[in-house]
């Protein structure tokens, strides 16, 4: 028992010396990325020149080509028996700054350095991290605006000027807001004036504080749950057997994998260091309990958990700023941070759709091959785990192209659904600022152009054509592999930036190829190279798809 236990003891020390040289390699590289991404003269150019869409466009398409440069100077695994192409390279790279998780070559074929680059690409790549990057920016930018007004206030002493849009033809709405308050009249107009510039300045001074904290909130959430999934990951690891043994008989450094892991499941990316992702580790239901709050705390649930963690740090540190946010969430414009209805809808809808795929899945596939040779826990616990990552981390304990028509059918709706959908819309009634002249004077002036925008369902039909015309003569040849729709739940899935994919089987061919390899990579690896442009555009589509939440508004179905 003793020499059990030193040895138990002995393997955690290094599996803890391996992991912190990982971590600090790692955060060397993302430092350095960021010292450039970060550059304060960078930032003011781009945010001067560019709006946030051209912005992301930007980051991913650098974040991308930067990730493929790397890549492609790094040797894979098995060079001398397998190097691959420079497209597919660049598809992997694209795929892991985008969080897709698409594949078109075998995971196994990437050395621990390149593996380590992609972990890098994910990271950053992320929505939370991102968002955490736009909260920066938008502390800056109005620590700057603060700044100049100080200046200008010190300079011109408490006479200065009063900006321009607070005119006097404002001086009814403010002499009522002061009456209203409670407050003692004003001798001047002048005096009402100062009251509610400066009275609104205060107000901008409490929202960058705001933004402020928030930026260490989301910053610290991301850290602290990434920490915490890492550390169990890597116990998991050195406490079963069976789980380290997988990884060590593919020749998986146990810290990389770790690694790698936690940060694709909580980036919702969906990469694995495995060829068959998560079916190796079917029969592990401990690792599907660890990596499930992952999934859901960097996706689904992100913003009803960050509002709970601003609850209850607000308690103790930082009241003002915290019931800001609170209050305040629309005016903040931090996409993740709800108001308090939305965020415990958002949540009820998650535990719906996870419930109603769950009952699905269990009714139609509980005595399939698919879920064959496992017990009854192993398979309530394996079906949640692949219910939960439909929206839309990609991770799966089954070969999808054995599973029913209809389950098929849910997951293309589920990855097709933004992450924050809520079953009950929320109906805001503004009916003053429907009556403003100037939003009024504004919607009539969309142009031709923004009329005609298609919305999201409609590209995707575009984009399964334009596949089909790419992929026709497979379509022919091979009609079981290439059927309409494996090539729907692929073109969804990089949309969806999930990663599912019903693969590729030369056992499913019509006319047997003496020459076809069954190979672990995804469907999209026996696409032509033209097929797998057109599935490059739809990752970048993907994962920018909130700029066009609105679009096709003009198109009426009747």
């Amino acid at each position: 028992m003793d020499n059990f236990g030193s040895y138990y003891v002995k393997k955690l020390k290094n599996l803890c010396s391996d992991s912190w040289q990982l971590t600090r390699l790692f955060l060397r590289c993302s430092y350095s990325y960021l010292l450039f991404t970060l550059n304060p003269f960078l930032i003011h150019y781009i945010f001067h020149f560019f709006n946030p869409f051209s912005t992301r466009i930007l980051y991913f398409s650098s974040l991308s080509f930067a990730g493929f440069g790397i890549l492609n100077a790094l040797k894979p695994r098995a060079a001398a028996l397998f190097t691959p192409k420079a497209l597919d390279l660049f598809f992997t790279s694209v795929s892991a700054a985008t969080v897709s998780s698409m594949s078109t070559v075998e995971m196994e074929v990437f050395s621990n350095s390149q593996l380590l680059v992609i972990t890098v690409l994910m990271f950053v790549g992320g929505e939370v991290f991102t968002s955490m990057v736009g909260l920066h920016f938008t502390h800056k930018n109005i620590t700057r605006w603060k700044s100049e007004a100080r200046v200008e206030s010190v300079e011109s002493g408490p006479t200065s000027p009063i900006p321009a849009e607070y005119s006097f033809d404002q001086i009814d709405l403010s002499i009522a807001e002061v009456l209203e308050s409670g407050l003692t009249r004003f001798e001047s107009r002048q005096n009402v004036l100062n009251y509610s510039y400066y009275n609104n300045n205060n107000n901008t001074f409490m929202k960058n504080d705001s933004v402020k904290f928030l930026g260490y909130v989301v910053l610290g959430y991301l850290l602290v749950i990434q920490f915490l999934g890492l550390a169990s990951v890597l116990l998991y690891l050195s406490a079963v057997e069976s789980a380290g043994d997988v990884i060590r008989k593919k020749g998986i450094k146990t810290a990389t994998f770790a690694v790698f892991t936690v940060v694709s499941t909580f980036a919702s990316c969906g990469f694995l260091p495995t060829n068959e992702n998560m079916i190796v580790f079917r029969e592990n239901s401990g690792l599907m309990w660890i990596l499930i709050p992952q999934i859901l705390l960097g996706n689904t649930l992100f913003p009803s958990c960050l509002r709970f963690t601003i609850w209850v740090l607000g308690r103790k540190v930082k009241k003002a700023e915290a019931e800001f946010l609170m209050k305040n969430a629309a005016e903040v414009g931090y996409l993740h941070l709800l108001p308090g209805l939305h965020s415990v809808l958002v949540a009820a809808t998650v535990v719906g759709f996870v419930l109603v795929g769950f009952v699905m899945f269990c009714s139609l596939e509980w005595d399939s091959a698919a879920l064959g040779g496992l017990s009854g826990y192993r398979k309530v616990v394996g079906v949640l785990f692949q219910c939960v990552n439909t929206r839309h981390t990609g991770e799966t304990i089954v070969d999808l192209s054995t599973v029913a028509p209809a389950v098929l059918v849910f997951f293309v709706v589920m990855m097709y659904l933004p992450p924050y959908t809520s079953f009950l819309p929320i109906i805001k009634r503004d009916d003053d600022q429907q009556q403003n002249p100037e939003i009024i004077m504004n919607e009539k002036r969309k142009t031709a152009a923004e009329n005609l925008v298609f919305s999201q369902l409609s590209y995707l039909v575009i984009f399964v054509i334009l596949i089909c015309i790419t992929e026709r003569k497979s379509l022919k040849d091979d009609p079981i592999n290439f059927s309409v729709l494996n090539i729907i739940v692929e073109v969804v899935s990089a949309y969806g930036n999930v990663g599912f994919t019903t693969g590729y089987s030369c056992g499913r061919r019509v006319s047997p190829d003496p020459n076809c390899v069954d190979k672990w990579y995804g469907f999209s690896g026996k696409w032509s190279d033209e097929g797998k442009v057109i599935l490059i555009i739809v990752m970048f589509f993907g994962r920018l798809k909130k700029f066009n939440m609105n679009g096709g508004r003009a198109w009426k179905l009747l």
